[in-house]
């Protein structure tokens, strides 16, 4: 199958403050989120996810995680993985020990 001529995007990362200012320019209801999305250069997906998630942050979105539960799940997640490995280090350790006292 033959390229259409565009290259994929690079991932970028934003600060938080300019996610914020694109999220309170779309907000303002002057220009639409595809304009917005235009004007700085970035994809109008990434625009529409970052004002759904202000929204669930503000509470007037009910679907999906806030920015502090999304946090929190992710501490979570990692604590858990460590939790694990901690219990198969003991596991292994206690099935040696078992092992070499009989």
């Amino acid at each position: 199958m033959e390229s259409m001529g565009k290259r994929p995007r690079r991932r970028r990362s934003f600060t938080p403050e300019f996610k914020a200012e694109i999220v309170e320019l779309c907000q303002r209801g002057d220009r639409s989120v595809g304009q917005v999305s235009k004007d700085f250069d970035l994809t109008e997906t990434a625009v529409r996810e970052w004002v759904k998630q202000a929204e669930r942050d503000a509470g007037t979105r009910g679907d999906g995680l806030t920015t502090l539960e999304r946090e929190e799940l992710s501490q979570l997640r990692k604590e858990n993985r460590r939790l694990r490995e901690d219990v198969e280090i003991l596991r292994r350790a206690t099935a040696f020990f078992v092992k070499e006292t009989r």
